[in-house]
């Protein structure tokens, strides 16, 4: 790299950081480069030196019979090694991007059989492949256990958090690498972590305005094509240098967030209401049962009965009647909804209702 660029790229990152706008994005935190990406590992493997916990299932029997043949270790036929201090287990891990062999990775191993805890076991050599087939990582070592399950001779138990799962720390060594191409060609793509066309486009003119005209262009609402230099150390200075650069994202489109499960509503500030005025109350339906003893006369032959007795009350809300202003923002929502004493669920049913007539501007996403 010659003295020129090493000035340029310096006077870059001096501009960057004094004229950052406190309300922008690094690129970095809204974008990743394409190609530049982690990649998951998983594998099977056995967990030993547990107390009496472990599985109660054959095949992890199985798992130690040709673990102990690979071994050299031949077991009597008809003899099935069942050990309650073994437990068969799943192990996964996340490959980061330009991980080299020799590199420790965490793991995390998570039982598959009948297993009551992994608490204090041990993680015998375990092979991590990728999505092609291919080993990548090697896994061993002691587990990290936070749960804690106890239980008592009268089949009383007690279970903190989840004791069936486990992390080693940097429990896998990095075998192989995976290939990238971030290296090849004279151009680095970054991709938006949400679509837009609008961010693309001011994320363009800022690269523009920095490095040139034309040095940047948007292929469409996600990815920006970025011209970068073609040695592999010039390019990995530049593209810190462009990371670093700050946009100013445009606002996420006009949403409501329902979940349906937890009653949970969540109102972005782009929610606008039309003119509109709702009523919002509720029934209340209750039902009591006032059994009454029927005695029959002295001589009269007949037989003392229970009959039902039904009484059924229905009382109903008054809730006021409140209007929404035309353009009338998220706090002036939740303040009018909030005077009356709606509950979330029934912030739902306002929300859908005002949905239906056209008056909520917003997107209405139920999950």
């Amino acid at each position: 790299m010659n003295t020129l660029y090493k000035h340029l790229i310096l006077l870059i990152l001096t501009g960057i950081a004094f004229s950052a706008p406190v309300y922008a994005e690094r690129i970095k935190d809204i974008a990743s480069i394409e190609g530049v990406r982690s990649n998951q590992l998983v594998g099977y493997g056995l967990v030993v030196g547990l107390d009496k916990s472990g599985d109660k299932t054959n095949f992890t029997g199985q798992s130690l019979r040709n673990m102990l043949t690979r071994l050299g270790i031949t077991l009597p036929p008809g003899i099935d090694p069942k050990a309650k201090n073994i437990a068969a287990v799943s192990v996964q891990a996340e490959l980061p991007p330009f991980a080299k062999p020799g590199q420790a990775i965490d793991v995390t191993v998570s039982s598959l059989g009948d297993a009551k805890s992994l608490r204090g076991g041990t993680l015998l050599m375990s092979p991590l492949k990728g999505a092609d087939g291919q080993v990548y990582a090697i896994a061993q070592g002691s587990l990290v256990v936070s749960g804690l399950s106890a239980s008592g001779q009268d089949g009383s138990s007690v279970t903190v958090n989840n004791p069936n799962v486990g992390r080693i720390p940097n429990g896998a060594t990095v075998e192989r690498t995976v290939s990238s191409s971030f290296a090849d060609g004279d151009a680095l793509i970054f991709n938006l972590h949400t679509a837009d066309f609008t961010t693309a486009n001011r994320m363009t003119e800022s690269i523009n305005k920095v490095l040139g005209a034309n040095t940047a262009k948007a292929l469409d609402a996600t990815s920006v094509r970025v011209r970068a230099p073609a040695d592999p150390g010039q390019k990995v200075t530049f593209a810190s240098v462009v990371e670093n650069m700050v946009v100013i994202p445009d606002d996420a489109p006009a949403r409501v967030i329902v979940n349906s499960r937890t009653g949970t509503v969540v109102i972005n500030g782009k929610v606008r209401v039309q003119p509109a005025a709702v009523s919002h109350g509720s029934l209340t339906v209750t039902i009591s049962e006032d059994p009454q003893v029927s005695q029959p006369n002295a001589f009269s032959n007949g037989q003392t009965a229970i009959t039902p007795k039904s009484s059924i009350k229905v009382e109903e809300e008054k809730n006021h009647m409140f209007v929404f202003n035309p353009g009338v923002s998220l706090d002036e929502i939740v303040k009018a909804v909030n005077n009356v004493g709606a509950a979330p669920s029934d912030l739902v049913a306002i929300l859908e209702a005002l949905k239906s007539s056209g008056s909520l501007h917003a997107e209405l996403i139920v999950i």
